[in-house]
């Protein structure tokens, strides 16, 4: 293997080390900086946080209300709530992580619903931002 074969195939070797090496050296720069600056905590919170969140959409197939048209109102997602969280109740034989999943639903669509309703009752309320503004 001394040959013309082996020559090449050890340069080909020598050039692999040579690329992965300085790809290591540049991800260990590019981790120390991002320590450093402290972005790698904020990307991963930014990250969770948002696959966290229910949509409302999801919410509403969960609960078996329509997706499109009324919305329903805070009795009737209570009492599809109960009607489906009981029945999914694991002592019962039921899944704990559909129950989580009714129970994340109830959560966003009454988030959803509070939400909708909070920009109202504020009309003629300066925000406590404008508030501090103006007593400088």
């Amino acid at each position: 293997m001394s040959g013309p074969l082996g020559r090449i195939i050890a340069q080909v070797v020598v050039m692999g080390a040579g690329i992965v090496s300085k790809a290591f050296v540049q991800a260990y720069q590019q981790a120390v900086h991002n320590a450093r600056s402290g972005n790698a905590g904020t990307v991963a919170a930014k990250t969770v946080a948002g696959k966290k969140k229910m949509s409302k959409q999801q919410a509403l197939e969960i609960l078996n209300f329509p997706t499109s048209g009324v919305v329903p109102s805070t009795e009737d997602i209570q009492k599809q709530f109960t009607r489906y969280f009981e029945a999914n109740d694991p002592a019962k034989g039921g899944s704990f992580y559909l129950q989580s999943k009714i129970y994340r639903a109830k959560e966003a669509l009454e988030a959803n619903d509070s939400n909708e309703r909070a920009p109202s009752s504020d009309k003629g309320q300066p925000l406590a931002s404008q508030n501090v503004a103006d007593s400088l």
